[in-house]
């Protein structure tokens, strides 16, 4: 395949939209050389958003194994994730873009409509083993862009001794009804209801997605009804001392501090405070978030996709195929995704994950009910929908405007 037709000038709606799509559950931190490939042919590079993990580690080690089982060297640089999307524009435009390219999942739909990234027909990657819900957060225009190496997602941690003072038979909790009756009776009892962020930022956005998408609501239509139920049974929390008015400035992080003292029943966050929550000195449990009428409500997805970006010399692309399939083969993933917090993209591998650890088993069914937030192949149109449902939430959650309306200005903003 030739480059010359997809290296065009990126846009300025790609720019953009690339600012604010970064995941709100990535919280790496670091830098590294900024340098693409070598000349020589016998080195590829590997770009990828784990900084944390330095040479010697795990992941490095891994990489360096993919390389060797190849016929290559690799070349491996970690950015921070807020850093790694410009980075990779820059080197696109300068045609010395990474051979492999990890990269936070809502970005990817951005870079494929940039011409960054070649698609799974071009580069032969089979991604036949992925659950359709999760690859789909790599797809735009009905083509996939790469392989998902994990998954993090949402769910309700809950404080098992709280709940049994109240009387709350976590059993009982299956759709919102049953939830709002279970904090009713957490607030009797003296203690404090659920804990979340809803924060004008994605990070609000990512944690309101569960119940909007619970509600059977669509990002297409921030103003339905479904949608004002969503963001109605928020404010009525906050109303009812359920929660605190303190989420409309929480981040994710924030909120879980404030679980962590052990007065709140539940808290809703990802899998990334696994070991945190190992360490709060009470007793949990995890729960997927339950959807209005009962059932898993779907829970946007975190997490990166292990892309193939596009290249001057086309013959390179067989190579990269090698070292991607290598990063995603089964006894891989299952040591990559243990090492960062992630459920496994295939059945297989997330059935090895929870024969080794059961507390798994809730995330594994949170996210095969999760969603990509640039699914339905939104693509570049998220990032403006994210912005307006954020700042609609923040309205009504702050009593400016009733849901309804929040959501109706929303909705006007978008189109």
């Amino acid at each position: 395949m030739h480059s010359t037709s997809r290296q065009r000038r990126l846009t300025a709606a790609a720019l953009m939209a690339l600012a604010v799509a970064v995941s709100a559950t990535a919280c790496s931190s670091g830098s590294g050389s900024t340098g693409a490939k070598d000349a020589d042919s016998g080195t590829y590079t590997v770009w990828d958003p784990y900084p944390q993990f330095a040479k010697g580690s795990a992941w490095t080690k891994l990489l360096d194994k993919c390389g060797t089982d190849a016929g290559v060297k690799i070349k491996r640089t970690g950015f921070d994730t807020s850093d790694l999307p410009n980075k990779t524009l820059l080197a696109a435009q300068q045609g010395n873009s990474p051979d492999v390219l990890i990269v936070d999942n809502p970005v990817v739909s951005t870079l494929a409509e940039a011409g960054v990234l070649t698609t799974t027909d071009d580069n032969k990657l089979d991604t036949s083993a992925v659950d359709p819900n999760l690859l789909a957060a790599g797809q735009s225009g009905g083509k996939t862009y790469g392989m998902p190496i994990g998954a993090n997602t949402l769910a309700l941690y809950y404080n098992k001794e709280v709940l049994k003072k109240a009387g709350v038979d976590i059993a009982s909790v299956k759709d919102w009804k049953s939830l709002t009756a279970a904090l009713a009776k957490v607030k009797k009892a003296g203690k404090k209801g659920i804990t979340f962020s809803a924060i004008g930022t994605e990070e609000g956005s990512f944690q309101f997605l569960p119940w909007f998408w619970g509600s059977g609501a669509q990002l297409t239509a921030l103003d339905s009804a479904e949608a004002a139920s969503a963001l109605s049974l928020w404010k009525g929390w906050l109303d009812k001392g359920y929660a605190p008015n303190s989420v409309i400035n929480n981040t994710q992080t924030t909120s879980w501090q404030e679980f962590a003292t052990g007065d709140y029943a539940f808290s809703e966050n990802g899998t990334w405070q696994l070991a945190n929550a190992d360490k709060a000195g009470f007793d949990y449990g995890v729960i997927p978030v339950p959807a209005a009428k009962g059932g898993n409500a779907a829970a946007p997805t975190g997490g990166e996709f292990v892309t193939v970006p596009v290249q001057k010399d086309a013959a390179r692309y067989a190579t990269s195929q090698k070292l991607v399939t290598c990063l995603t083969s089964t006894d891989n993933l299952y040591d990559t995704d243990t090492t960062l917090s992630y459920v496994a993209p295939t059945t297989e591998v997330q059935d090895k994950q929870v024969a080794a650890n059961a507390d798994l088993k809730p995330w594994v069914e949170a996210v095969k009910a999760a969603k990509g937030r640039t699914s339905d192949d939104l693509g570049t149109k998220y990032p403006k929908i994210s912005e307006q449902m954020w700042k609609a939430v923040q309205s009504a959650l702050s009593g400016a405007e009733s849901p309804k309306d929040a959501l109706a200005k929303a909705q006007s903003a978008v189109k």
